[in-house]
């Protein structure tokens, strides 16, 4: 098989440091701290692909951070077909190394991105009948054509064998900023046919009135401090609780007083209180399942590993996902937060769902 493999290697910066994308952000996401994501997401899936040999693979990729020195470092050989046309890496960098890669008959573009990139290599393989495949390091990741992690990525490529038109979606990042969500599909790609692949992202989750009322009031009993994850479930708690929260941010309570609104992961860190007095309180996304991964990139491994988990969720929202699932940059934690979880699905009952 000859795979076309590309990185946009500033996908999700801007996650961890709140910015919520980095279309337009990435001198601010590193004037921030931010770190790059999507070269160590890029290892995962190579080194997954490549862990049974390659003798029956040809890998075709840009040069530098945009896929060559991530091969360089793995130790498969690539046949590097060009490079980036400036010091930073653009959109139509992208573009010129899908169509090199289409130049060479490839059987697979393996992009490494979010939504955004999601868009550029749809854009760049339309008219093709060559299909797509995205490993997710983006911070939102609305589409259906990303598996639902590295390595499940490499899985894809090494198994499937038909395809079949999947969206690519994409968002405004300013709007989003603000608390909009207004998804637009972009383009309908071929896509390895897999069950390792994410379903698009469904919006609205159901009645969660008494669901908000309930966990607000466990919340104004406890003197532990409570990170709360995104999203509209989560964010009629924090109305019931009568603040104004960010919506698509993660704030910080404790003891009846927001510690921090819309915060990065350092800020998070910083507001929490001692080991065993912290829960982070999060809803899976509709439709996809995930609980960490998307779009909460501010939850990092560092922030669950000294929280309690708390997963609420509308009874509707629940009836969409067969799992849930994380994806959360460290493979050893979510192996830890696998299994059997109580999700609270209204005042005080509770459904057990497994986390894949």
């Amino acid at each position: 098989m000859r795979i076309g493999f590309v990185v946009n290697p500033i996908a999700g910066m801007g996650g961890r440091v709140g910015l919520k994308g980095t279309d337009g952000k990435v001198e601010e996401a590193r004037r921030r701290g931010a770190e790059p994501r999507a070269p160590d997401r890029a290892r995962r899936a190579l080194e997954a692909l490549t862990e049974h040999g390659t003798d029956a693979m040809e890998l075709l990729t840009w040069s530098g951070e945009m896929g060559g020195d991530i091969a360089r470092e793995v130790g498969v050989e690539a046949d590097v077909v060009g490079t980036p046309a400036g010091e930073e890496t653009t959109a139509g960098d992208t573009a010129r190394a899908v169509d090199a890669f289409l130049d060479a008959s490839v059987d697979l573009v393996l992009f490494v991105g979010g939504d955004g990139t999601a868009a550029d290599v749809a854009d760049a393989v339309e008219g093709s009948e060559t299909p797509m495949l995205g490993v997710p390091a983006g911070v939102k990741v609305y589409s259906s054509v990303f598996a639902v992690s590295p390595e499940d990525a490499a899985r894809v490529v090494r198994s499937f064998e038909r395809t079949e038109r999947r969206e690519v979606m994409d968002i405004d990042e300013d709007e989003y900023r603000e608390g909009e969500v207004h998804p637009e599909l972009r383009a309908v790609p071929l896509v390895p046919v897999s069950e390792e692949l994410q379903s698009s992202k469904q919006l609205g989750g159901g009645n969660v009135e008494a669901l908000a009322s309930g966990v607000a009031d466990d919340i104004r009993a406890s003197e532990k401090t409570f990170v709360l994850g995104p999203g509209s479930t989560v964010g009629a708690i924090k109305d019931e609780l009568g603040f104004d929260g960010s919506p698509l941010g993660v704030d910080v309570w404790r003891d009846g007083e927001v510690l921090a609104l819309d915060a990065t992961e350092s800020e998070i860190l910083d507001a929490l209180g001692p080991a065993g007095e912290n829960v982070v309180v999060v809803s899976p996304i509709g439709g996809q399942g995930f609980v960490f991964g998307r779009g909460n990139p501010q939850l990092s491994p560092a922030v669950i590993r000294r929280c309690d988990l708390e997963i609420v969720a509308s009874r509707a929202k629940l009836d969409t996902v067969g799992a849930l699932r994380v994806d959360t940059d460290d493979p050893d934690l979510d192996a830890k937060l696998s299994g059997w979880t109580k999700v609270r699905i209204g005042r005080i009952e509770r459904r057990m769902m497994r986390i894949a």
